[in-house]
């Protein structure tokens, strides 16, 4: 990997009205024509993404939205997907005309953001149309809580004020969550087992096991990657104990089987829900497949879209592990992409992918949303251990929620 997965980026939120200058405020900070930018009101009708670096915060992703003033049916729905946005943006950049000042719509931003504890950094934009006054400055800070940086998108002033305001507001350990890396030692040993079969990607790993490589070497320990009919011989070469065993869940039998009781034993998957979201609602969420019964509506949901195998874990694999664990037919039902359905309430469990291609607060933006609703909520590497019967040994790693179980 060259890039730095827009997962694992700071997510800022562009919100402003209609032609206030917000995409030419995104193009100023990344010094490029990236956002389409007009005097006609209304331009940016969709989310425009754009992955970039502000030193020393690192990547981010700027998120531009559609004027949260925007008229009609459509317009109403553009506002709609807009205000989604926050439910995986990390903070807000509020970009205010400042001709026309703070309205409602801006307030409205504001409240929503401390409702859902987000960071706002606030602009005044335009300043070289009408220049801003201390004054304006100051009325600006009481409606809306927070002093705003003077800008002009057009002419470069304030743009590296807002990049400090940025550094300054960033949650301060929204990249901090090791994956494995604190269950480490400097100088441990941690042995990955990768299965390499038809779903595997051709000449590459997927991206959670390359994120896990690269925190182990972060956390100045070592890794072994194998396949899983390669472990044993591995464990036998070996004049010293690993650590810890991370497998992939299809591989967590044999696994289970071949590793040691004294090395801890996790997954992929596993250590994936507690990095990008909540481990311990994750396995309360497990202890519900023994509630189900044949018939059960029970949702699986995935954040991106890819290309299924023949034996895809999403579509094949789960849905047959539960059936087989209560007894008979599920009612499955899937969704992939951007959002959950609206209504979760008809459903008895939601089971969830790795999320390794969303950030972290989009993922706990999902799981409260099941919780809600009042649906269990599981992962994949934590439904898989579960039904396999080897979530307590697959735990092993995190010892209060094994004697949750």
């Amino acid at each position: 990997m060259d890039q730095t997965p827009r997962g694992n980026r700071l997510h800022i939120a562009i919100f402003g009205r209609r032609n206030t200058g917000k995409s030419s405020l995104i193009n100023a900070l990344t010094n490029q024509d990236i956002a389409l930018v007009s005097s006609v009101p209304g331009t940016t009708t969709d989310l425009v993404f754009k992955a970039m670096e502000i030193l020393p915060v690192g990547p981010v992703v700027i998120i531009d939205t559609a004027g949260i003033d925007d008229e009609g049916e459509l317009g109403q729905l553009r506002v709609q997907r807009s205000l989604e946005v926050l439910n995986k943006a990390d903070m807000v950049l509020l970009v205010i005309d400042a001709v026309a000042g703070v309205t409602e719509f801006e307030k409205s931003i504001a409240r929503a953001c401390r409702e859902n504890k987000l960071p706002i950094v606030t602009v005044l934009n335009k300043n070289d149309v009408h220049p801003v006054t201390a004054e304006q400055v100051e009325q600006t800070r009481q409606q809306l809580g927070v002093t705003p940086v003077v800008t002009s998108a057009l002419t470069g002033q304030g743009i590296s004020e807002v990049k400090i305001a940025i550094m300054k507001s960033a949650p301060p350990s929204w990249d901090k969550q090791a994956i494995v890396g604190d269950l480490l030692n400097p100088g441990d040993l941690a042995i990955l087992v990768v299965p390499i079969d038809s779903a595997a990607p051709k000449g590459r790993l997927i991206l959670p096991q390359v994120q896990t490589i690269r925190d182990i070497l972060d956390h100045h320990a070592m890794a072994y990657v194998v396949k899983e009919s390669e472990l044993q011989a591995c464990m036998l070469s070996l004049q010293k104990k690993p650590r810890i065993v991370i497998t992939d869940s299809q591989a967590f039998q044999k696994a289970a089987t071949e590793t040691p009781s004294d090395v801890l034993l996790t997954s992929f998957s596993i250590l994936f829900a507690r990095y990008k979201g909540d481990l311990e609602t994750l396995v309360a969420g497990a202890k519900a497949i023994e509630n189900l019964r044949p018939g059960d509506k029970v949702l699986i949901a995935e954040a991106c879209t890819h290309h299924r195998m023949e034996d895809d874990i999403g579509t094949v694999k789960i849905p047959r592990w539960l059936c087989q664990s209560v007894g008979g037919e599920i009612d499955f039902q899937w969704c992939s992409g951007v959002r959950l359905p609206a209504d979760l309430s008809e459903y008895k469990l939601v089971v969830h992918c790795g999320a390794c291609m969303i950030n972290r607060r989009e993922m706990l933006s999902r799981i409260m949303q099941a919780q809600v609703a009042g649906v269990p909520i599981v992962n994949y590497g934590v439904c898989i251990a579960y039904v396999m019967g080897i979530l307590k040994r697959a735990l092993s790693p995190f010892p209060l929620l094994q004697e949750s179980l």
